[in-house]
Order: C-alpha cells, then sequence, then structure tokens
C-alpha cells in the first residue's frame, strides 16, 4: 500500500489499518496536524471499544471521557462510526 502522501513514514500502517496501527497511524500522521482536526458534522457517536461508555469522537484521534481510551478513525473513513478504531487497553498517546 502506498504511503498517505505527505509526511507520513512508510511501513508505519496506514489509512485503512485496524486497532492501535490505525491509531498511532492518524496521531503521526502530517507531523501530528491530523490528530486535532475535527470530524465532519460535529463528530461520530459511538461506544468505547474498552469500557463500552457511549461517547461522541469529535476529532480524528480522541478519548473516551470514562476510562482515557484512545479511539481514532482516519479522514478517508470519518463518515462512518464503524470505521472508529481502538488503541487497546493502556495506551497513551505521545504529546
Amino acid at each position: 500500500m502506498a504511503g498517505c502522501g505527505g509526511s507520513c513514514a512508510q511501513g508505519a500502517g496506514g489509512p485503512f489499518s485496524e486497532g492501535r496501527e490505525l491509531v498511532e497511524f492518524v496521531a503521526q500522521a502530517h507531523d501530528g496536524a491530523v490528530r486535532e482536526r475535527p470530524l465532519p458534522g460535529g463528530g461520530l457517536g459511538t461506544f468505547c471499544q474498552g469500557c463500552g461508555a457511549p461517547f461522541v469522537l469529535t476529532t480524528h484521534v480522541g478519548s473516551c471521557p470514562i476510562c482515557g481510551g484512545i479511539h481514532a478513525v482516519s479522514p478517508p473513513r470519518a463518515d462512518d462510526a464503524a470505521n472508529i478504531q481502538y488503541a487497546g487497553d493502556g495506551f497513551k498517546l505521545d504529546p
């Protein structure tokens, strides 16, 4: 699969990866610029894949307000909450 066309590291996943690999890819894409970019329409309603709590993912990378679990969705797949991926228990984002 080709890179994202920006400053993304080759071999570091891609916009169609899953789980932690997708979360790390989106958080680092374009030197972190995608991480805080708002999702269209005010966000995607979802349930935390860690604790099950409902929340709205408002940016491409966000956390559950209850347990802090990190979730992400890549820009080409940000139109459907089914595409939100979970980084796994205990995952922390680098600042």
